[in-house]
């Protein structure tokens, strides 16, 4: 049951109409202001993240993310530096120039509003909110819904073309505060606060997502919904059954790890696949 009228198909709009839409994340390198960054000129770093995302291309990945993976441990979105958002526009405008794909982007941990002005900065065109409604407690602590907000912002840039994609049910933490909510209310939930696109995921980075969490949502939801871990070619025929898309990562990578260097040749099977379907 939709709780607004029908929106545009947002996948459609990003990367064109029709099949299964699939998204290849960019694991920047430690950034400024982070833990593990050791000086190294910036300019190493957001070579490795081109590169990354020309090798998604060469594939035949159909967009990509930009993401501060290794800004371990994650900040909570009040604790992100400004350092962050310069260091992640300018990647992300290089990546969307020199690689041609769509770009979004996502700042850990729930730094939505971050996003958004790195997405407005470089002309990304969706962000990723790992908790977009209601709030649970993360590796972080105490995480809330970042929806009020982060809607408030894209208006105050001007940036509505930029598209909320929004995690139900989100990896790396409890959600014991919903639990007496069911998949189908707290999908209907990201739904009432003006979400894009819907994420279902499994537990950890690289995880694979439950069919049955990920039928639960795609039964509730009136949007796209697409998967954000867990895709390999051993489940895509399956899990890509019910997902209009996925996130994927880990199982391109070139042992199978997310901070490997994506491995094109992996990419390429995998998107066979997906093209078969």
């Amino acid at each position: 049951m939709a709780v607004f009228p029908p929106k545009e198909n947002a996948l459609w709009q990003i990367f064109g109409a029709g099949g299964k839409k699939i998204i290849g994340v960019i694991h920047s390198k430690p950034l400024p202001g982070s833990p593990r960054y050791r000086g190294e000129p910036l300019d190493d770093v957001y070579r490795f993240a081109v590169a990354e995302g020309a090798r998604y291309r060469e594939g035949g990945m159909h967009g990509l993310i930009v993401e501060n993976a290794w800004d371990i441990p994650f900040a909570k979105p009040e604790d992100i530096g400004l350092e962050t958002a310069a260091a992640m526009s300018v990647m992300a405008d290089r990546v969307r120039e020199e690689v041609g794909l769509p770009v979004g982007v996502n700042v850990l941990a729930n730094g939505v509003e971050c996003s958004l002005a790195v997405a407005k900065a470089s002309g990304a065109v969706f962000v990723r909110s790992n908790q977009w409604v209601n709030a649970y407690v993360a590796n972080e602590g105490f995480v809330e819904g970042a929806a009020p907000r982060a809607a408030r912002y894209r208006a105050l840039l001007g940036a509505q073309g930029v598209k909320f994609f929004a995690d139900v049910h989100v990896k790396h933490g409890s959600h014991s505060i919903v639990a007496d909510r069911s998949l189908a209310e707290q999908t209907l939930d990201a739904e009432f606060f003006d979400a894009d696109v819907l994420i279902a995921t499994g537990q950890r980075t690289g995880g694979e997502t439950d069919l049955g969490e990920l039928e639960a949502i795609k039964e509730a939801a009136s949007l796209p919904v697409i998967i954000g871990s867990g895709l390999t070619l051993r489940n895509a025929e399956v899990i890509l059954s019910v997902a209009d898309g996925a996130i994927v990562a880990s199982s391109l990578k070139e042992d199978g790890n997310w901070w490997s260097p994506v491995s094109t040749e992996r990419v390429k099977r995998l998107m066979e696949v997906v093209e078969g379907l």
